[in-house]
């Protein structure tokens, strides 16, 4: 029983890894290298690509009179070009660069100043949002759409507004635009931005005529083209947001084309998201508002999310003012939580996609984060995290290693009950399970490590994989990013030879490593009987030596420093126990050739 156990523990684990390698592990380098050449062609041709129509300008559907406002129509109707030689204001704040478009009064221009595309600092700022004539334009625009029936000039995409004053937009100092629409109403739009990442849009609208004046706020973000998406079900990328009531709400671009998605909430935001940045808008918290999230191929796939806030109306010789904020910038955890606790917005910690098992995912990242502020090497984080969780389930594993310690002590004795009870097999488990109560051996113990380790491993990965604070974090050596595979190979020397192997050999430095740790653990546990288990535990090593080579390395690292943190562990236990321990003796016992059985022969 405990050799099938032990047998359908391991090919359980083989499977698990094979399928996460040729599921998960390949396509995310795949899908990185697609990615990565992606930006650089939008980098290298910004400049000299065709106009491309645009979406739309508002939401084209009106709400009726005393009726719910609804969102409206798709994106994807033609509007004037924006191009990056209209007249234009800088953005130059801590962390952006850009510009926002005079012509229409979109914010359509931003990089993040603190990431590159790839480890080089050399490498092309990450841009976020592009104008309209870009290959793939991406921006948000506020703006007013008129009631039903109603007939007043406002401001849409071939709008041309005045700043007053000259500067950059920077967090110290916001940009003000201006449009008169010659009938007595005056827009007056007030551009602000934080020291990260969120921008302030407050439009005040001036009534000059002899009428009132009836109007519904809107904003939308517009994203054109078909985006990349890395594809796992660990992480959501596209349309998301928090609903109010509804609560979180995460489409696939997929969803879209099916049809719109259309939601009445007060609080909560929306937006898309990519794997480490994201663009949201942020709606007054306390005012209801209608959300939608919609798509078109009129002229190429088009993707849109917008809210439009119930109507306001200025009286003449009044003004009335509204606002709303959006989100154009890296998800950090810190910068994401402070939005939440300190700018309001409900539930925005979502926006990063921790999973069902956040409350794993969570802390792991804040252990590693809090150490990181200590030591300034995120990779050295994972060494003293490993040291603290092996310190945890030190009762468990100390448990664990005292019994395969007996288990090996009584071998020759478990290898006479073999022998002698080897044509009744019920009569010899019988036996063996006597043996192991009057021992005090749990047969499954050896696996005991391998079960507590499972969760951790998974709330690691799920932090390399998600969380934009360990993209491009370098450990030491040749590891520039941990969240990527070693980049080393065995099949060309290490880098010696001047050859790029195919993915399929990239074993670098750090999966050997792991390898070698794994072989002389397992050399340590008591020595299968059974020869078909013994070929099993000795080519494990191998396979996962293969399988984790293009899993990101700070896993990687931290594998093999469990491991050898268990190898000490359970050497000093061995030791107390009175078993001999002779790594180098068990290691030339097992590939030495045994002599062949002469009663057999």
């Amino acid at each position: 029983m405990d050799t099938r156990n032990t047998i359908l523990a391991v090919v359980l684990s083989i499977a698990v890894l094979l399928g996460w390698q040729y599921f998960f592990a390949r396509p995310q380098i795949e899908a990185q290298r697609a990615n990565q050449a992606t930006q650089q062609a939008l980098t290298d041709n910004k400049d000299a690509a065709a106009p491309l129509p645009t979406t739309s300008a508002a939401p084209a559907a009106t709400p009726q009179p005393g009726a719910p406002a609804t969102a409206g129509a798709p994106a994807g109707a033609t509007q004037p070009q924006a191009s990056r030689d209209a007249p234009r204001v800088k953005i130059d704040s801590e962390r952006l660069s850009g510009s926002i478009a005079l012509v229409g009064g979109r914010i359509d221009d931003v990089s993040l100043k603190d990431y590159r595309e790839t480890v080089d600092p050399k490498s092309p700022e990450i841009v976020l949002f592009a104008p309209i004539d870009s290959p793939q334009p991406y921006y948000a625009e506020f703006g007013f759409v008129n009631a039903p029936g109603g007939s007043m000039k406002l401001p849409d995409a071939s709008t041309q507004w005045t700043p007053e004053g000259e500067g950059p937009l920077t967090s110290e100092k916001p940009v003000v635009l201006t449009w008169d629409n010659g009938a007595g109403l005056t827009f007056r739009r007030t551009i602000s931005l934080d020291k990260d990442y969120m921008f302030t849009i407050r439009d005040t609208v001036a009534n000059a005529g002899g009428q009132a004046a009836t109007l519904f706020p809107y904003a939308l973000i517009s994203r054109r083209g078909e985006p990349h998406v890395s594809g796992y079900y660990i992480l959501h990328e596209g349309p998301i947001g928090v609903i109010g009531e509804q609560g979180l709400q995460e489409l696939s671009y997929k969803n879209l084309t099916e049809g719109p998605k259309t939601f009445k909430a007060t609080g909560g935001w929306l937006g898309i998201t990519d794997k480490y940045w994201a663009a949201t808008l942020i709606p007054p918290q306390e005012t209801p508002y209608a959300a939608r999230f919609a798509s078109t191929t009129d002229g190429g796939k088009a993707y849109q999310t917008d809210y439009l806030l119930d109507p306001v109306t200025v009286q003449p010789g009044a003004q009335a003012e509204t606002s709303g904020r959006l989100f154009a910038g890296a998800k950090q955890v810190a910068v994401v939580d402070r939005y939440e606790t300190d700018g309001g917005v409900r539930k925005f910690e979502l926006l990063i996609d921790w999973g069902w098992f956040h409350f794993l995912t969570r802390p792991m990242f804040y252990a590693l984060d809090f150490f990181y502020k200590l030591v300034g090497n995120f990779g050295v984080a994972i060494l003293i995290v490993t040291v603290l969780v092996k310190l945890l389930f030190f009762p468990l594993a100390n448990k664990s290693y005292v019994s395969m310690s007996k288990m090996k002590l009584v071998q020759p004795e478990m290898a006479k009950l073999r022998e002698r009870f080897k044509d009744d097999k019920a009569k010899q488990q019988q036996e063996l399970m006597a043996l192991y109560k009057r021992e005090k051996i749990n047969p499954l113990a050896g696996c005991l490590p391998i079960v507590v380790q499972i969760p951790v491993f998974f709330s690691l990965y799920k932090v390399l994989f998600i969380t934009i604070e360990m993209r491009h974090a370098p450990f030491f050596g040749w590891i520039r990013d941990l969240a990527a595979p070693d980049p080393t190979t065995l099949f060309n020397l290490f880098g010696l030879i001047p050859w790029t192997p195919p993915h399929v050999l990239m074993i670098g430095v750090w999966p050997l490593i792991m390898g070698v740790t794994m072989f002389l653990q397992m050399r340590l546990n008591p020595t299968p009987t059974d020869p078909a288990q013994q070929i099993v535990f000795t080519w494990m090593p191998v396979f996962f030596t293969y399988l984790l080579a293009s899993f990101p390395a700070g896993l990687v690292i931290y594998w093999s420093w469990n491991n050898t943190l268990s190898i000490i562990q359970q050497t000093i236990i061995m030791k107390r126990q009175g078993v001999k321990v002779d790594l180098l003796g068990n290691i030339r016992e097992t590939f030495r050739k045994k002599p062949a059985d002469p009663a057999k022969t």
